[in-house]
């Protein structure tokens, strides 16, 4: 059975989406343990990204991908944690765009002028580039474009 993200979406979406956890320290300890691969399926269906995109942002290998599903383990915490970024400045863009998801979609793989010509997905490759899309967003939405 294929996974319904609307119906039931996977908690790294849910949180990253700003439904805030009661208790914050229980979504961290869920990333230290290691998210469920279905998180990975759930998030490369709303970035529209194929299987192998978002692994090599992630930094996983599609094989060991592969194997963890097979096997049914978590990913471990450094790909949860990369998953989580890209969730977060998914539903930040969504924001930003009025709950327009294509538009969101559009602008994460466009070549943004704010982050030297690098789309938004590629800046965020590591967590230092994240934060500057994160202040990027922040800047469009107050109408300061640099």
């Amino acid at each position: 059975m294929k996974y319904k993200i609307r119906e039931h979406p996977p908690c790294v979406v849910r949180e990253s989406a700003g439904v805030v956890s009661a208790n914050p320290l229980a979504a961290v300890e869920r990333v230290r343990h290691g998210l469920p691969t279905a998180e990975f399926d759930a998030l490369r269906e709303l970035l529209g990204l194929t299987v192998e995109e978002l692994a090599r942002k992630t930094g996983i290998s599609v094989a060991t991908l592969s194997r963890r599903r097979a096997r049914r383990q978590p990913l471990d915490p450094g790909h949860s944690d990369r998953l989580v970024r890209y969730a977060r400045l998914y539903w930040l863009a969504v924001a930003l765009f009025d709950g327009d998801e294509a538009t969101a979609r559009a602008w994460l793989k466009r070549p943004a002028p704010g982050l030297g010509g690098e789309a938004p997905l590629d800046f965020a490759e590591t967590e230092v580039g994240a934060r500057e899309v994160e202040d990027l967003i922040g800047r469009l939405e107050h109408g300061v474009y640099v």
